[in-house]
Order: C-alpha cells, then structure tokens, then sequence
C-alpha cells in the first residue's frame, strides 16, 4: 500500500517566489510494520550481511551487562497493541499489566566486562533503486546500512549515541548471515526498532527558516505573526483551522526521511563541514521519533487520516533524544566519516 503526502494547505512559492530557487526534495521512507527481507530496503528488518565479515560492534568503554531484553520489549509492545486495539474496554487487563510488569524488568548478564564487543544493533538498509533522494556510496555501492549501540554511554559526556554507517555493492554478497549476533540486553528500548517495510514517496523541501536570508525569513516570520492576530482576533464560534506555519507545514516534513533538508528546531543551526576536508555536507538521513504529532498533523498521509496519532504515529518505536529526530549527514566524498545531529 502507498502512502500519499496531502497538498500543503498553500503553494508557498506563490507567497514568497524566491523559494523557488531553493527548492529540493526528500524521500519520506513511511516505514509501516511489515515482514522485510535482506532484499527490500527497511527499518530494523534482516540485514544483507555476509557471513564471513565480522558484525559490527561496540568496543568503547561503557557498562553493557544490565539492562532489558530485546524480546522482552518486542513482546510488552504487542501486548499494548492488542490491549488498546479492544473495541470494548480497551487497555491492559489486570492479567496484561501483570505480564507488562514483569517484561519491563532490567536483567543483569553475568560476566560482560565494560570492554567486550557488544553486537550493534541493525537499524535500517537502503538500496538505491528504492530510494530516490538516497546519496551516492563510495567506489559504486548501492546500499547503506545504519547499526547503532543500544547503550547511551559515549562520547565526552558519556550520554551520547554511537552510530556505524556502512556502504556496499549489494550484489558483491554471496551467503548471507542467517543468525547475527544480538545484544543479551539494551540500554534503551528506543533504540530496539520494530520490523517496518518502507513506502519511498519523493516530496518537495525548502531550506529550515532559519538559513533562508534575512529578509526572507523576516517577511515568512511576519506573514506567520499576521495569520496568528487574526486567529486571535476570531470569534471563537467561526474560529478558522489552525494557522499555516512555514516550518510545521510548508518546508520540512516529519517522519524518516532521506536527503533534504535538516530541521534546527531545537538548537540553532550548526555548520556541518566535514571533519576530513573541511566541504559542507549534505543530509543524508533522518531518523524521527514520529511520523507526525499534534503539530505536523497536516503531513498525515492521506490513507492515514482516520488513525488515531497515539496508536498510530510511532511506527518503528525507535526514539532519538527526547522523542526527537536524528539528523546524519555526508561529505560530498562518500568515503569520509559521517556526522549528525539529534533535533
């Protein structure tokens, strides 16, 4: 099944025609609960690994032996799903609760020291051929697959992610890794995805407000402020829809993505230069929280409309930061080393 993005509430080019030459696209992934296999682009389905190539792991130094069991979580979200899908008396009965309880407890692996390979997590593979906006790979690859740790222990303040990128020629792998290793227990359930396949819809994107000149995005910050008095000034009886904001309903979409633009709606924008050659790069990935909220309701794909945004809008049930989005970003030369940013 597809999924369609609805027309924005405006043709923003037509209020400020200099965006025209801004203009870009992005690929919303959509991914939706699904069976994947290593032939289909995914979020946390099979990877296409092959067997004699060691799995990614995590070797920095963190503890790694306490936390909850992958398939304690894959388990405590079915049994919510099913409770709140009841029609009459929806939500956990007294016996789910129970059983929710005791899937939520954190267990301890004997004998992991704070050094041992701790198996990444398989986050998503994207083949080209399905993804439109996806950047080129190094040397001819034509698929980029994204592992992380499942712990948040890294970095200079030790709450930071860490993430592992990888590029290949699909059709180089022979025998493909039946049974990879996984992590006997993860730090944060956010970052155990559910299996989604993936519905690529290629959208049109402008630049986040504030990396537009100033004097354009002085004149999109006063269109805005005027919708906002006028919605103000409104009888409540003949209230209009809500006002359209440039930034939730005419520029960026929410929801995984590939290329585009980045949104910096929770800092200031930050320059990505490459840390090898010093040239700016581009988005290559987002990995959103949601696939809308209460503020970006007006990119709910049209087959979507009737489903309810707290059954429905975590489709994956991975988490970045603060249910924000991770931005990863690429050096015009694919063989430098990623960035990204959490929003």
């Amino acid at each position: 099944m597809t999924r369609t993005t609805p027309r924005r509430p405006l043709d923003v080019e037509v209020l400020f025609p200099e965006l025209a030459a801004y203009r870009g696209t992005t690929t919303r992934l959509h991914p939706r609960p699904g069976s994947p296999d290593v032939s289909s682009s995914s979020v946390g389905g099979p990877i296409l690994w092959p067997a004699d190539e060691p799995w990614p792991v995590c070797t920095e130094p963190h503890k790694r032996g306490t936390g909850r069991r992958p398939a304690d979580i894959h388990r405590e979200r079915q049994v919510l799903a099913a409770a709140w899908a009841r029609d009459s008396d929806p939500g956990p009965t007294t016996e789910e609760q129970a059983l929710l309880e005791e899937l939520a407890r954190k267990h301890r692996v004997a004998g992991v020291a704070d050094t041992d390979p701790l198996p990444m997590i398989g986050v998503a593979q994207l083949y080209r051929r399905d993804v439109p906006d996806l950047l080129a790979g190094p040397d001819g690859c034509d698929l980029l697959q994204v592992f992380w740790c499942p712990f948040d222990l890294h970095g200079p303040t030790g709450y930071g992610m860490s993430l592992d990128l990888r590029w290949r020629r699909s059709s180089e792998v022979a025998e493909v890794l039946a049974a990879p290793p996984r992590p006997a227990v993860v730090g944060f359930e956010g970052y155990v995805p559910e299996p989604c396949v993936l519905h690529p819809e290629q959208v049109a994107t402008y630049p986040f407000a504030g990396l537009l000149p100033e004097n354009l995005r002085a004149r999109i910050d006063a269109w805005e402020e005027a919708l906002e008095e006028e919605a103000e000034e409104t009888v409540d009886d003949d209230a209009p829809e809500a006002p359209t904001y440039y930034q939730l309903d005419l520029s960026i979409p929410p929801g995984w993505r590939v290329g585009g633009f980045a949104s910096w709606h929770v800092t200031d924008p930050s320059p990505m230069d490459c840390r090898t050659c010093t040239a700016p790069m581009d988005l290559l990935l987002t990995i959103d929280s949601r696939e809308w909220d209460g503020g970006s309701g007006s990119w709910k794909p049209i087959e979507e409309q009737d489903l309810p945004t707290h059954r429905f809008a975590t489709p994956t049930e991975v988490a970045v930061g603060n249910w924000g989005q991770l931005n990863v970003f690429a050096c015009p030369v694919p063989s430098h080393p990623h960035r990204w940013s959490i929003q």
